[in-house]
């Protein structure tokens, strides 16, 4: 069983987009993992940190859209992070559903020491600018299509 050549070479792991991407979000999550661990966060932790560092404060709803996550994920997430100090969860007074998570100044704190973390990250990488830059357009390109035929 070769598996390569003739009917089957769709099946081939070299002729998988798929294959190299899986591979590499695992293996820079992996590198992110180590640096993480310095600031006591797991990778999820830090995109959370990274979208409170950037609104300050919101809703589950907007921050579980804006990472793809749903609530069963987010919440032991956010309890985490406010019991670390980082973040403030309170019910909204107009309406007890809405659940408000806002930055404090320890998390604002943490937004400073974590300044060194994307350089880091990105010498693994090994693109100069404008690599980065095309890379990152044709991933959210990528990502929009799955998204856009996930709802056909």
């Amino acid at each position: 069983m070769n598996g390569t050549g003739g009917k089957y070479d769709a099946l081939t792991l070299k002729n998988q987009l798929c294959f190299p991407i899986y591979l590499c979000s695992k293996e820079i999550t992996r590198r992110y993992s180590a640096i993480l661990n310095e600031f006591d966060l797991t990778y999820t932790q830090y995109i959370v940190m990274m979208f409170f560092w950037e609104m300050g404060s919101s809703n589950v709803k907007e921050l579980g859209e804006t990472l793809m996550l749903d609530p069963s994920t987010l919440t032991p997430i956010l309890k985490k992070l406010e019991a670390k100090g980082y973040l403030n969860r309170e019910r909204s007074a107009a309406d007890e559903r809405i659940l408000t998570v806002s930055l404090t100044e320890k998390g604002k704190e943490l937004r400073e020491q974590a300044l060194t973390v994307p350089d880091r990250i990105g010498r693994c990488y090994g693109l100069d600018a404008e690599e980065s830059e095309q890379l990152y357009k044709l991933i959210t390109k990528l990502l929009t299509n799955v998204e856009r035929e996930q709802e056909l």
